[in-house]
């Protein structure tokens, strides 16, 4: 018998028994569209995570304090004081791989205006800041370097504190809010950004001179941070190489001295996130490929109740000339149908649902092409190997017992 008859005989062996089939399909269908969802969920987090740090620029660059030991304790990195005006000062006057530098100081608390108030975060910036953070202003201007000089009582705010403190696209140019008791003029509107992958508010800021939030609002001489600008991303390494020397030799570290900064550059966010969410996609990935594990010793369950059904057809089969080799391949062949049809289902569900169900939740998706095509190679293999031993069963029949067979 040559194989297209092989194939029409499987065929109608598994349109014969229209029920049973699908049930064992369903498992398949299950088990593939739940891997392509889980792998479309983990590349479109991804994505969405490369992109969103890419409006912040490739090329950004973050100094921090580093953690140091006292008295046998590691201390915080954030209660350290290390990075001062001199490092700042230090770095404008002898940088080469990087553009621009805003030093950085933080506070949270409340703004209010009238009656009106809300919690928010002050950032005390340079006016090169929204260049490095590609902020846009949409309405007014940004502070100056004459306002930073002055600690001047000025901000730049985004759309969430216009909404809350004013009405939504109410005019907040020129008004004067207050933070911890500080009055702000607000000079300028961000562009809204709206919210990150994380769930945080971008537009629910207020930036202001660093100068002003040191002397007015934080009470303190040191910075939180440094952001800066590498000339290009390909550049982001050797700026780095060149910061750490510069604030080396201005805190006089010496030899084999630990640094007492960190710096971090955006590419090397990017490859972090990019890990941990390979890492996480890998175990949904996982966890949905057991359903496909069962989905196949259903089959193999399946296949073997018919080869029991079928034992005097097979010794019949037998008897007329067909081979043990014949009857296997008929078995695998309609295991790998059953497989293979129930994976084509699978993959159309998995992609339906990942374009149209998964974003209806919030849900980042992107399905990788790549994944339909190992999704199909998997089932090709579960259709074989769980087919296998049916196949064999049937193979090894001897023909009078099976004709005998009631």
């Amino acid at each position: 018998m040559n194989l297209l008859n092989l194939f029409k005989v499987s065929i109608t062996a598994v349109a014969s028994n229209k029920m049973r089939s699908f049930l064992s399909m369903l498992g398949i269908i299950i088990g593939v569209a739940a891997v392509i969802i889980m792998m479309s969920i983990g590349q479109g987090s991804k994505e969405s995570i490369r992109k969103e740090l890419s409006t912040m620029g490739t090329n950004l660059l973050t100094i921090r304090p580093g953690a140091d030991m006292r008295g046998g304790v590691r201390q915080d990195p954030s209660a350290m004081q290390t990075l001062k005006m001199a490092d700042y000062q230090r770095i404008m006057q002898e940088k080469k791989y990087v553009t621009k530098v805003s030093p950085e100081v933080t506070s949270a608390g409340q703004v209010i205006y009238g009656n009106n108030n809300t919690n928010s975060t002050i950032y005390g910036e340079s006016p090169e800041y929204l260049d490095i953070k590609q902020w846009v202003v949409e309405e007014g201007d940004c502070f100056t370097e004459e306002d930073v000089k002055k600690a001047a009582k000025v901000a730049v705010v985004g759309k969430t504190i216009v909404t809350e403190l004013f009405g939504e696209g109410a005019d907040a140019i020129g008004k004067t809010i207050r933070f911890k008791s500080i009055p702000l003029r607000i000079v300028g509107v961000l562009k809204s950004k709206g919210y990150n992958s994380w769930g945080m508010d971008q537009d629910n800021v207020i930036i202001a001179p660093y100068s002003t939030v040191m002397k007015r609002i934080a009470a303190q001489t040191f910075f939180s941070s440094i952001v800066c600008s590498a000339i290009t991303e390909d550049l982001s390494d050797t700026a780095i190489e060149e910061l750490t020397q510069i604030l080396r030799e201005n805190h006089k570290l010496k030899g084999d001295a630990a640094d007492d900064f960190t710096i971090r550059s955006q590419a090397e966010m990017m490859a972090t996130m990019s890990s941990t969410m390979d890492t996480v996609t890998l175990i949904l990935v996982v966890a949905a490929a057991f359903s496909l594990l069962v989905a196949g010793i259903g089959i193999m369950n399946i296949m073997l109740v018919s080869v029991t059904e079928r034992t005097k057809e097979i010794g019949l089969r037998m008897a007329v000339g067909a081979t043990g080799a014949v009857i296997s391949l008929q078995f695998l062949i309609e295991s790998v149908l059953i497989s293979v049809t129930g994976g084509l289902l699978g993959i159309l569900v998995g992609c339906s649902a990942s374009g149209f169900l998964v974003p209806a939740f919030g849900m980042p998706s992107s399905v990788p092409a790549w994944s339909i095509y190992v999704s199909f190679l998997v089932c090709v293999c579960i259709g074989i190997l769980f087919g296998y031993i049916p196949a064999q069963k049937a193979a090894r029949m001897d023909p009078i017992e099976a004709i005998r067979h009631e």
